[in-house]
């Protein structure tokens, strides 16, 4: 299966699983820059897979667009597929702490990127940026948290990569 040449199928799928997982970035980066919410541990480790993947799949998509050896396109669009099953995971981890169905971890809740600089500084900047807690969803939309809606984002991105790997559509 992983030796089927590659059809304009997989270079779509790849092209989509790219796209889609920069979008991701792009928007939890934008929440964090332009909305000023802060990430916790638990959010910043959710973005690790994609930050893998990122490359992978460009390498993917540009290795079918270019008509490269299937096994590179299939195998990277796996990879990428594992990754965001990785992604999914995590994020059901972090949703599972935020509804309080089990811990999380103790030293969540320290502000990263706040730009404390002495300690009379400190009381003014944590007035001013709420410190992020790993168990306190940051907001909800539609009854679901980031983390929550990574769940769902990462399991559509990884069935995408997985059918772009295994598919023979031509």
């Amino acid at each position: 299966m992983f030796f089927n040449s590659t059809t304009n199928y997989q270079t779509k799928l790849a092209v989509l699983t790219f796209l889609g997982i920069c979008a991701v970035i792009a928007t939890v980066l934008i929440f964090q820059h332009g909305f000023g919410y802060i990430p916790c541990k638990l959010c910043l480790g959710q973005r690790e897979p994609y930050y893998v993947a990122i490359p992978l799949s460009f390498i993917a998509a540009v290795s079918a667009w270019r008509v490269w050896p299937a096994c590179l396109t299939r195998g990277l669009l796996a990879v990428c597929g594992i990754l965001m099953l990785y992604a999914l995971f995590l994020g059901v981890q972090h949703s599972g702490v935020e509804w309080a169905w089990w811990e999380g971890p103790t030293d969540c809740g320290a502000v990263e990127g706040v730009g404390v600089t002495d300690a009379s500084d400190l009381m003014a900047q944590l007035t001013f940026h709420k410190p992020p807690s790993c168990n306190e969803a940051a907001g909800r939309f539609l009854g679901l948290s980031f983390a929550g809606w990574n769940v769902i984002v990462s399991a559509i991105l990884a069935a995408i990569a997985f059918k772009g790997a295994i598919s023979k559509k031509k």
